[in-house]
């Protein structure tokens, strides 16, 4: 992890505010080109029923529908947290290249337990254990605290 790293990381935990101040989940993510240009970036929309709107699998589709095959394994994904089972397979068939998280699901599912939040309904799993020829990095400990945080905040809420 570098300092390009972690800056798009940063603007991955800014997506995931905007999400939280927006009544969503604390997540964000960016699709960054092989020469560093910003293609594409969203944050979570589950507030309202669709439990899909995870960004990381927005942006697989949109790079299926936008990119050629060559730019999407040229192409990497920065979010704030480490891919679920879902995104983690559509980021494998669409093709993309690395994962880079702030965040790990492990440190999720140990922060959701601290906060008595009961577990997801799908069992969370590392990306390799359902994209396993992906490249990942990741966690960023130096933005672990602000992302605890957030999902604090989140589940102070409810």
């Amino acid at each position: 992890m570098n300092s390009v790293d972690l800056g798009y990381l940063r603007r991955c935990v800014a997506l995931a505010t905007e999400a939280l101040e927006a009544g969503d989940e604390p997540f964000g993510s960016v699709l960054v080109a092989s020469d560093g240009r910003v293609l594409r970036e969203d944050r979570n929309r589950v507030a309202f029923g669709d439990r899909t709107r995870h960004p990381e699998f927005e942006l697989a589709r949109w790079a299926a529908a936008n990119l050629a095959p060559g730019e999407r394994a040229a192409a990497t994904v920065y979010t704030s947290g480490e891919h679920c089972p879902m995104c983690a397979a559509a980021h494998g068939w669409v093709g993309l290249g690395p994962i880079v998280y702030a965040a790990s699901s492990r440190q999720l599912v140990t922060w959701l337990g601290e906060f008595g939040v009961a577990p997801p309904p799908v069992k969370p799993l590392p990306i390799h254990a359902v994209a396993p020829t992906v490249e990942v990095r990741g966690p960023a400990p130096e933005l672990a605290e602000r992302v605890r945080e957030l999902h604090r905040r989140c589940h102070a809420r409810a």
